[in-house]
């Protein structure tokens, strides 16, 4: 794991989940660079360097974020991008290679009855570079115990799992397999990929109408430290990806989130 971005917003938290970044990728050696999107459009203002203020702007609001916390001997660099953040993580991501995305799970959004908001939905559901959900005010600690958890046991490309395998090795994690039966599962769906099994010496098997659910049942009883599940077509948030955001009556935990991607690239 090399290099991990953390996109900042206006949200005054922005500061405790960059020193979570900075405190997970001293772990690894890996670099973190943080970023901020403005919007700029060409119709935008009279005067011909109104992107380039507005990119100063940006980066200086970015080094203020940075003089909050304590960079831990972490290499860290600035990026700007003028235009949606999708394609912004997009662009940066086919740059340099992002490994991991880390962003708290609601950004400046002040409706709490969500889990994610709009911007922090979009990079989880909108990209398939892997992003670590870490709730507000969150300290990083090792991380002991994984619950991963999906609903079809289908891998088609092992190296998706290379992000969980970088945090089981490193920290010599304990990993817990979960497979959620949900109503019209296949046996296709119960034939687990040999490399996640290989992750694991205990699998569980739970029937349930959401994935969701699976994971409320068997949570208390595990503990987990972090919670890894995977987003694609019939992944664990299935119809949650819908639409953007997420309520936190259709999906809560106050643990960090791992969220694996296996969609078509």
């Amino acid at each position: 794991m090399n290099n991990i971005l953390v996109p900042i917003g206006t949200s005054p938290n922005s500061s405790d989940t960059l020193q979570y970044a900075i405190d997970f990728a001293a772990n690894f050696g890996a670099k973190v660079f943080v970023m901020d999107v403005f919007s700029v459009t060409s119709g935008t203002g009279s005067l011909a360097n109104v992107k380039e203020k507005v990119a100063k702007s940006s980066k200086e609001h970015l080094k203020e974020i940075i003089d909050t916390v304590n960079t831990n001997d972490v290499e860290i660099k600035i990026a700007t991008y003028n235009g949606d953040i999708v394609d912004g993580l997009n662009e940066i991501n086919k740059e340099l290679g992002i490994d991991l995305i880390i962003i708290a799970p609601r950004s400046n959004d002040i409706q709490e009855e969500l889990y994610l908001g709009n911007t922090s939905g979009r990079i989880v559901k909108q990209t398939n570079i892997p992003t670590l959900l870490v709730p507000k005010s969150t300290s990083f600690k090792p991380i002991k115990s994984i619950m991963t958890a999906f609903g079809s046991g289908i891998l088609k490309r092992n190296r998706v799992l290379n992000p969980l395998i970088a945090i089981k090795d490193k920290f010599r994690s304990e990993i817990s397999l979960l497979l959620v039966k949900r109503p019209g599962y296949s046996e296709e769906d119960l034939q687990v990929n040999t490399a996640l099994l290989d992750l694991s010496q205990q699998l569980n098997i739970t029937e349930h109408a959401t994935t969701y659910l699976g994971v409320l049942e068997h949570f208390k009883e595990h503990h987990p430290d972090l919670l890894c599940v995977f987003r694609k077509k019939r992944g664990f948030f299935k119809k949650l990806w819908e639409k953007n955001t997420v309520l936190k009556a259709e999906f809560f935990v106050s643990i960090p989130v791992l969220v694996l991607s296996v969609k078509k690239e």
